[in-house]
């Protein structure tokens, strides 16, 4: 990445130091894991589980909630350490010349929370800061607390209110010390959590769901129907995550690169290409899920093929959904490279909305919306397509 950014005229951007893109990465990271595995196991894997119940099987059920509530308590540890170190690198961020070893005393931490508000805000930024954090460490304590064995038995009563608490998290720290300007600014807040969220759902419901297909050695024979439904529950939130990245993504993008050519001759600009290059990456990925494996998997199941669904939804998809998350990392890997503004580093002009930006947007969602039902649907007709029958010795 520091290759590609010298190679480039990269006046007015600055390489950020190691320890802040280890401690942004590391923070997305904890997001990630906090918020994704969160409202997948809500949406995905709860609901699964308490079918496979009702079906009869029991059994992986419990292996299935028991996996959950070890990488949900897992989750509750990275985000307290990233949380710890992403406010110290806050600390590092505003001291003049501070070094990031001496931002992780604790007196040095307190010091900036207790700074005074500035001149014109409605609140003091240590206050928002202390705020966010409080938060943060009740939602890890909660989560950490599925590391004992009794708690885990009931780990809806506390993956449940753990989800808008790791929600808070980033939503508390987006809140402005001072009133934004205008709608501009407003919509930037806004589209930028929007992003956050969908992509951390995205990334750390993959990471999730990577975790209990290790289990497959525990799971009986007739697994691959359970996972056949995990899989097609989480396509449907893994759609609406993408939507929503794509289009936060596209405000966020037109609001700091001018042109076209600034993704090549900029800092900021070659950071935002490698990125959208490893999220295509990832959109690739989930299309091949959607109209190769999911198909492939309604198919099976529909033909009573056990062996064959359990192939599909233990083997094979998680090798795909693997590599998902190995692009995911490098997309987190990526963000703390995207600071300031392709504009400003090329002496572009400051964007500036419109109605026929509105409009424009408002068209982009609908198109997007109406592809992304013509996904699924596609989807399920492919699914419903009877497989080619086999050959016969003669023709073969």
């Amino acid at each position: 990445m520091n290759s590609l950014l010298l190679a480039a005229d990269t006046a007015g951007y600055t390489t950020p130091p190691t320890w802040r893109v280890l401690t942004k990465t590391g923070y997305f990271v904890g997001l990630s894991g906090a918020i994704g595995a969160t409202v997948t196991y809500a949406t995905t894997v709860r609901p699964s589980l308490r079918s496979a119940r009702q079906a009869g099987d029991p059994g992986d059920a419990a292996v299935l909630r028991s996996r959950s509530a070890a990488f949900l308590a897992w989750a509750g540890l990275v985000l307290l350490l990233a949380g710890y170190f992403q406010l110290a690198g806050r600390v590092a961020r505003a001291g003049k010349g501070m070094a990031f070893g001496d931002a992780l005393a604790p007196g040095a931490i307190l010091d900036f929370l207790r700074a005074p508000a500035a001149k014109g805000a409605w609140i003091a930024q240590g206050d928002v800061y202390i705020v966010q954090n409080l938060v943060l460490l009740a939602t890890a304590a909660a989560l950490l607390s599925l590391f004992a064995p009794p708690v885990r038995r009931h780990v809806d009563r506390i993956a449940l209110p753990a989800l808008p608490a790791a929600l808070a998290v980033t939503l508390i720290g987006a809140v402005p010390a001072t009133a934004p300007a205008d709608l501009d600014r407003w919509l930037d807040l806004l589209l930028n959590q929007v992003h956050i969220i969908s992509g951390t759902v995205w990334l750390g419901g993959l990471a999730l769901l990577v975790a209990l297909a290790g289990t497959r050695g525990r799971l009986g024979d007739g697994a691959g129907a359970l996972w056949a439904d995990v899989w097609r529950r989480f396509s449907l939130v893994a759609m609406v995550c993408v939507g929503a990245v794509l289009l936060s993504g596209l405000w966020l993008s037109w609001k700091h690169v001018g042109a076209v050519s600034q993704l090549w001759t900029t800092g900021y600009g070659i950071a935002l290409l490698v990125k959208v290059l490893l999220v295509l990456g990832l959109v690739i990925a989930g299309a091949f899920n959607q109209f190769w494996l999911m198909p492939r998997i309604a198919r099976v199941r529909r033909a009573d093929d056990t062996a064959s669904l359990r192939h599909l939804t233990l083997r094979h998809f998680p090798l795909v959904v693997w590599g998902e998350v190995v692009l995911g990392l490098a997309v987190l890997a990526v963000v703390p490279f995207i600071s300031g503004s392709a504009r400003a580093e090329a002496g572009s002009a400051k964007a500036v909305s419109s109605g026929s930006l509105f409009a424009a947007g408002a068209a982009m969602a609908l198109a997007l919306a109406v592809s992304l039902y013509a996904t699924a649907k596609a989807s399920d007709a492919l699914s419903r397509r009877a497989p080619a029958a086999p050959a016969t010795p003669a023709a073969a």
